[in-house]
């Protein structure tokens, strides 16, 4: 199938299914979490990873395909330098400890974003684990670091134009397609964030456009199989219409 079929759900309507193929998540509330237990931040995400762990193994038990989390945003950087760095060092541990345990279970992973602010000690250690896992099928779970949809959609503009500058005032939606970074997967059919907060944040700008938003007051360490459930309850509830009627939702296929 092309990359622009896979890609633009505004373009081609997925089939629908009680089960969302890809979700995207904002993990928020480590900061919090730890804070109402007087811990340092840092332990919120801690606990945070473990809870990346259970939401991975929830995934692929409902039968869902990609997952796609927001991990590092390109403004996290204005945190303090302390955290960021903590951040970093606990964001290598994690690969160099979760890569084999995701080849074990048949995942795929992949970092998106703007690598070239990491040390290069992170980034060798990230492409190992995609080279590892790189042929797993079970469930492709997508870490977005160092990424922002601005810098996405920016980064396939200059991409598109570097590689067909002569096509120049007469792009489409389909030529942007496969320069963007999740150009191979569908796009997401569930967005969660967790912690309260109802904003994207700069997160899949592009890919969001018909993605079924849920909002949970949870905090991301107690996003647990409860929380999740919630979610696909809450996804299964809705009516996706692409820009169609109700009423052309209830006609038989293949009529208009």
């Amino acid at each position: 199938m092309p990359l622009s079929r896979l890609f633009s759900s505004t373009r081609e309507i997925p089939e629908s299914s009680v089960v969302p193929r890809h979700i995207a998540i904002v993990m928020d509330g480590n900061g919090r979490w730890a804070k109402k237990r007087f811990l340092p931040r840092v332990a919120g995400h801690k606990r945070g990873v473990e809870t990346v762990r259970s939401v991975v193994r929830l995934c692929i038990d409902h039968g869902v395909e990609h997952l796609t989390l927001f991990a590092f945003s390109s403004e996290n950087w204005r945190r303090p330098p302390d955290e960021v760095s903590f951040l970093m060092n606990l964001f290598m541990q994690a690969l160099r400890d979760e890569a084999a345990r995701l080849h074990k279970n048949n995942i795929r992973l992949r970092v998106i974003g703007d690598l070239s602010r990491f040390d290069p000690s992170l980034v060798e250690v990230i492409r190992e684990a995609e080279a590892l896992t790189g042929a797993n099928t079970a469930l492709t779970l997508s870490v977005a670091a160092n990424y922002g949809g601005r810098w996405d959609v920016l980064n396939a503009i200059n991409n598109m134009v570097a590689e067909h500058p002569e096509k120049a005032g007469r792009y489409e939606e389909a030529d942007l397609a496969p320069y963007l970074t999740l150009a191979d997967a569908p796009e997401p059919d569930l967005f969660i964030r967790t912690g309260g907060e109802q904003r994207v944040s700069n997160f899949l700008l592009w890919q969001l456009a018909y993605t079924e938003f849920y909002f949970t007051d949870r905090l991301w360490p107690d996003f647990d199989a409860e929380a999740f459930g919630e979610a696909i309850a809450s996804f299964r509830q809705r009516e996706r219409r692409f820009g169609r009627t109700s009423e052309q939702l209830d006609k038989p296929a293949g009529e208009n």
